[in-house]
């Protein structure tokens, strides 16, 4: 079983992440006992769904799915409701933090992505609590005239060990991009890929530094460094291997050029 786990998430790493949904689909019909593995191992494209108790967006992940029904952080309740209890839901104390989260994240949202939905949902455990940040923007300016379609998905999990006056943090952060372009000059053009990073921190923990000031500084942080990575790596890199395959000057023009700087060194070489 642990050696068909690995495989299963090994080729996923090798697929095209664009299609990441029918590669999972895929798999779960081939090995449907790796089903919940596979689903709480593999991140995908975040879903949106509408509360109709608080009339709002939220976004559907597994950590708020309770059977076939999802949690919403807004009005704490299941949609489709659960008929045997209210379903798995934060203590008291957990989901004041809970609330608290979502209104400062939906502020960040607001300032760092001029748009999209996000959602905070967090669960008790042992020694502390655990929460998952979810981020999803979707741009699409086809209908401007600007022939581009993007989406942006960050799924942040923070493990939090309280020690009363002190926080151990663990952060896991994924990062989905999807970019979509075409044009009668360069065709149709996908680029699309997936970066996973994680850290460890200790922070205070005081009325004027709460869980989730610590929580957001931490996440704020890692999605600079990681827009900076996917900004060199599939942006940088793929404008390399296509210089790398056509130069944009004919070879004439640079043999011209090595020419003339062969013979400025040897003149200053006479000299």
């Amino acid at each position: 079983m642990t050696d068909q786990l690995d495989c299963a998430l090994d080729l996923m790493r090798r697929l095209p992440p664009a299609h990441v949904e029918d590669h999972l689909a895929g798999l779960l019909d081939l090995v449907p006992d790796l089903t919940e593995d596979l689903l709480s191992a593999v991140d995908q494209p975040l879903k949106i769904a509408y509360d109709n108790h608080a009339k709002r967006d939220y976004l559907l992940c597994d950590y708020n799915r309770d059977g076939d029904s999802y949690r919403s952080p807004w009005s704490n309740k299941y949609d489709p409701p659960i008929e045997d209890g209210e379903g798995a839901v934060p203590s008291a104390a957990l989901r004041a933090i809970e609330v608290q989260a979502n209104e400062v994240f939906d502020i960040y949202r607001d300032l760092y992505f001029e748009g999209g939905v996000s959602s905070v949902y967090c669960w008790d455990l042992d020694d502390g609590f655990a929460a998952v940040v979810l981020i999803k923007k979707t741009q699409d300016q086809s209908k401007k005239g600007q022939p581009m379609k993007g989406t942006w998905d960050s799924i942040h999990v923070v493990e939090v060990k309280d020690m009363k006056k002190t926080g151990h943090y663990k952060l896991t952060s994924t990062i989905m991009l999807s970019i979509d372009t075409e044009t009668e000059a360069s065709g149709s053009v996908n680029l699309s890929g997936s970066l996973t990073r994680q850290e460890e921190k200790d922070f205070p923990v005081s009325d004027a530094s709460p869980h989730v000031t610590n929580i957001g500084r931490m996440i704020e942080e890692m999605e600079s460094k990681l827009r900076m990575t996917l900004e060199h790596i599939y942006f940088g890199k793929t404008k390399e291997v296509v210089a790398t395959l056509r130069n944009q000057i004919g070879n004439a023009e640079l043999e011209k050029r090595k020419n003339l700087s062969n013979q400025i060194g040897s003149a200053l070489g006479g000299k």
